[in-house]
């Protein structure tokens, strides 16, 4: 049976989009994203999913570290919805409950939740490990935050479902392999994903993305970050529509090598959802992991 491993503890966010995306696959919880890729390489897994950006909090910042030197292409992509859900042991009442443990970022997702309570939040190293450690203390005063999955695997009670403050918290994940796996090029809404440094010279940025806007490419997603602690060294992700066999975008990435000293492709995969419609305000992660 095909393996997806994740970061995070079972019934994470990651786990859930694992399950959604690959379903009959095996899920391989794993402590870091660094831990997630490795598995891939060593072989323990088939795929990785990788959270990269959220609707409320923005980028994963250490994916994008991660991801350039990893060595692994992005073969999909997968959006998962953040319902975050009251838990605690069975028979728990509200009114018993003290404290609520979480993921940091959790934390900031729930505090209309915390101020009707009037309880303190915990923070946890993430939100499926909030409801194991629910489940070990076995202290009705103690409550967790997590997913309805990481409820059902702790033998945890929901005592409230949907406590998130905004309804639109989603987050967005790529599927990674050992393999290159490009979708064909007649497939219907394709996502490509490019990595390239410029030259350290006036207008090279400028030069890179007007060949995109020139061939009426649509950009969703510009992502910079500096390389070895250099101010002159700039490394740019990007996410387009299009497939790199399309005329568009075909016409686009001849502009790249005059103005880039490296640059690749990092996955042609099928989008999961429009992205010229997704909500605003998104960035970077949710759910778990960094976040979970």
């Amino acid at each position: 049976m095909p393996v997806i491993a994740f970061q995070g503890r079972p019934g994470a966010y990651s786990d859930q989009a694992c399950r959604a995306s690959r379903p009959g696959w095996t899920t391989l919880p794993c402590t870091t994203f660094a831990g997630a890729i490795a598995a891939v390489h060593d072989g323990q897994a088939d795929a990785a999913m990788l959270a990269c950006e959220n609707s409320l909090v923005g980028r994963v910042p250490e994916i994008h570290l991660l991801l350039p030197q990893a060595g692994l292409h992005i073969v999909g992509e997968h959006f998962q919805r953040v319902e975050h859900c009251l838990m605690a042991l069975p028979g728990t009442k509200i009114e018993t409950i003290r404290r609520v443990h979480t993921h940091p970022v959790a934390l900031g997702q729930i505090t209309k939740l915390l101020a009707e309570l009037d309880v303190p939040g915990v923070a946890a190293f993430d939100t499926a490990g909030a409801a194991e450690l629910v489940r070990e203390w076995g202290k009705p005063e103690d409550a967790a935050v997590a997913s309805r999955l990481a409820a059902e695997l702790n033998g945890l009670e929901i005592l409230r479902a949907n406590v998130e403050d905004a309804a639109h918290n989603t987050t967005r994940f790529y599927i990674v392999s050992r393999e290159v796996v490009w979708a064909e090029r007649d497939t219907p809404d394709v996502m490509t994903t490019l990595l390239f440094r410029v030259r350290n010279a006036p207008g090279t940025l400028y030069e890179a993305l007007g060949g995109f806007a020139r061939a009426g490419v649509n950009m969703t997603r510009l992502e910079s970050y500096m390389l070895g602690g250099s101010f002159a060294a700039t490394q740019f992700l990007l996410d387009v529509e299009g497939h790199p066999e399309d005329d568009r975008l075909g016409a686009a990435l001849e502009v790249l090598p005059a103005s880039c000293d490296e640059w690749s492709i990092l996955g042609v995969y099928p989008a999961t959802r429009p992205h010229h419609v997704r909500q605003a305000g998104h960035g970077a992660f949710a759910g778990q992991g960094s976040h979970d």
